[in-house]
């Protein structure tokens, strides 16, 4: 796929082409292309003047960056203490259900993907999963199931 570096450059310039500013370039990409593409790691490697093997270092020792293309909507799982004893693994096979997908893994359609964390910081609300950064809490399995059908049926408008 021939790709166009028009965003890349965008973001580089935003953060004046600074090593220094090489996770914030990261996160950048990583909103523009939900993960971080092969090619543009290397392209910032040349524009930063930074070995690519070096970004790719960043990219794996970071949680937030991700090497595969992630879902347009991020489903993080909590399966920290509160949330696992509240029920978290029915709430995991309620997604897995729906989205027929297990975690670390991305519908086909690449609408959705799916992670389990250690712990969202959402005790009080647990069971809980963010999706896009939006926290839901106090789930059972049939509210995971009426969210993702929600958010499916805005994904067809929007495609619309």
């Amino acid at each position: 796929m021939e790709r166009n570096f028009q965003k890349v450059e965008e973001i580089l310039q935003k953060h004046g082409y600074k090593k220094e500013n090489l996770i914030r370039i990261l996160l950048d990409v990583q909103r523009q292309y939900r993960h971080l593409p092969e090619d543009i790691v290397n392209y910032i490697g040349v524009a930063l003047q930074i070995p690519p093997a070096k970004i790719f270092g960043v990219g794996t020792f970071y949680a937030q960056f991700s090497l595969k293309p992630k879902g347009e909507y991020t489903i993080l799982l909590c399966d920290g203490t509160a949330c696992h004893m509240e029920g978290s693994t029915a709430l995991l096979k309620a997604i897995e259900e729906e989205l027929n997908i297990k975690p670390g893994e991305v519908t086909k359609d690449l609408m959705f993907s799916v992670d389990q964390v250690g712990c969202l910081g959402a005790c009080a609300l647990a069971p809980a999963m963010v999706i896009n950064e939006e926290v839901y809490g106090n789930l059972t399995p049939e509210k995971v199931k009426q969210i993702i059908r929600r958010l499916k049926e805005e994904g067809e408008k929007d495609a619309q």
